[in-house]
């Protein structure tokens, strides 16, 4: 058992750590170092209520315009509940209840840092919320993604005080009765808390990790199923010359190089003779094209991991330097702008994708016409070209930075804003366009290869042959959207060793 919990401490949490909590779905227990950190920080700040009467913003002041309202010490835990439940005000569809726990899980480190002010029972309620799967209810919609996201982090953290909805073994409940089956009883917060959990950027990192945890395989499924789609169309192997790339060394670009040789090593049609002397560019440009989102990809997953190492709540508290400063971590512009960046990278992705898709039904290099016997009768292949363009047509849209928008708020206290929720859940839609995109390429690839008469390299073949458990070879015309979802399954259970994919 030992084995299965994650211990929340001051080391660095990666990406790599997120995705074997989640699909391990291992218990999180504080570290000693943390719940000492947390005690120390919420006793330096109840005896700085005590003895001041200075306003200390959200501590014993309003909330953004309302920053110079004081409130009485007998009003402090009042203004932290009705901070609560007036900015729950979410709106949209639920967050994929596999983002809403990686919220708590960021939430849960943000604040276990000591520098937030909270109660250490507040922590460890999160704590037991997350390792008994009680996933609160929280909505896409609502945050500005600048003073913190307001509006779901109000969703995520309800249930602590006794209200809001949770998904508990499999169906949506009003906290209350979860707290019934629990034995818990609401907590009741101090000063600060409830704005230590409003503030911060726990829904957009959690969806730009969950979306970069998710990228890093997909490249490599872009690539994997490129070099199927190569090997299929009679494809070219010099492009892929260590030489050329050595040449222009842009790391993601040799990478990309580097693993279309290994992919297509001992292929007898990559090594057949060729009529033609070059490849379409999405063939002849693999390397450039995916080699580029690789560097994205890298960036931002950079970009992500310092954000969930952070403190990103308002104000901070420093024990040691005697200072509660207010200043401005919650705002998302330094991860707006990268996923605005990831979205734009990830689409390429599925735009080379739909090219090369385009290229094989088209009846070139021996291929028939939409990759079945009989075409005329049979229409074979010709829509799911279509799907593909209608997909990444949406994509292209998505692609419109949300982070170069700002609308005022606040009565004008909050003038500038990152937009960066917007950035997150648009960005969460083009990895599962590019998913469904590339499901559709290799579909086509895979029909196409099956007209060749040479064969495509061991490693290739074993991946085909597994494909075909699941979408059998199409020989005339058959209702296909079951074969497209099933292409889909067959790459999300696609086990890569993460040595290969980080």
């Amino acid at each position: 058992m030992q084995d299965n919990i994650h211990h929340i401490t001051n080391e660095l949490l990666q990406l790599e750590d997120l995705q074997s909590i989640l699909s391990e779905d291992k218990a999180l227990q504080l570290s000693d170092d943390s719940i000492k950190a947390i005690k120390k920080c919420r006793a330096y700040l109840d005896k700085k209520v005590s003895e001041t009467k200075q306003p200390i913003y959200g501590v014993n002041t309003g909330f953004g315009s309302l920053c110079n309202h004081s409130i009485s010490d007998g009003d402090l835990s009042q203004l932290q509940a009705n901070l609560m439940m007036s900015h729950a005000c979410g709106m949209g569809d639920r967050v994929p209840d596999e983002i809403v726990k990686l919220m708590m899980l960021l939430k849960i480190q943000s604040l276990s840092y000591g520098k937030s002010g909270v109660q250490l029972i507040t922590v460890q309620r999160l704590v037991e919320m997350f390792n008994n799967d009680i996933v609160p209810v929280v909505f896409q919609q609502g945050s500005l993604g600048a003073s913190g996201d307001l509006a779901p982090l109000a969703h995520l953290s309800l249930p602590l005080i006794g209200m809001g909805e949770v998904v508990y073994e499999g169906a949506v409940m009003e906290v209350s009765e979860v707290l019934k089956i629990m034995n818990w009883d609401p907590i009741v917060l101090k000063s600060k808390e409830g704005l230590a959990l409003l503030n911060g950027t726990q829904f957009m990192s959690a969806y730009g990790s969950w979306c970069a945890i998710k990228a890093h395989k997909l490249s490599y499924l872009a690539d994997l199923i490129g070099a199927i789609s190569l090997d299929a169309f009679d494809g070219r192997i010099e492009p892929f010359d260590a030489l050329i790339h050595f040449a222009r060394p842009h790391n993601g670009q040799i990478q990309t190089a580097d693993r279309i040789r290994e992919f297509l090593e001992d292929s007898e049609l990559i090594l057949r003779a060729k009529s033609h002397v070059q490849d379409p560019y999405s063939f002849r440009c693999i390397p450039q094209v995916h080699g580029a989102s690789k560097q994205a990809i890298k960036h931002v997953s950079d970009v992500l991991t310092t954000e969930i190492n952070s403190v990103t709540d308002n104000p901070n508290i420093f024990v040691d330097a005697d200072k509660i400063l207010s200043g401005g971590n919650f705002h998302g512009q330094p991860i707006a702008i990268p996923m605005d960046y990831l979205a734009i990278a990830l689409h390429e992705l599925g735009n080379i994708s739909e090219r090369r898709t385009y290229q094989l039904v088209c009846g070139l290099r021996g291929l028939p016409a939409y990759l079945v016997a009989k075409p005329g009768l049979n229409s074979g292949f010709m829509i799911p070209q279509y799907t593909a363009a209608s997909i990444v047509s949406q994509s292209k849209i998505l692609c419109t930075p949300a982070s170069a928008d700002s609308i005022v708020s606040s009565n004008g206290q909050e003038d500038h804003v990152s937009m960066g929720a917007n950035s997150a859940t648009k960005l969460y839609k083009i990895v599962e366009n590019l998913e469904k995109v590339l499901a559709i390429e290799l579909m086509n690839a895979a029909q196409a290869i099956e007209f060749r008469t040479e064969k495509t390299s061991p490693f290739l073949r074993m991946i085909l042959d597994s494909y075909r458990q699941e979408v059998s070879f199409v020989a005339e015309d058959r209702y296909l959207h079951k074969d497209i979802l099933n292409s889909v399954k067959f790459l999300r259970e696609l086990q890569i060793d993460s040595e290969l994919i980080y």
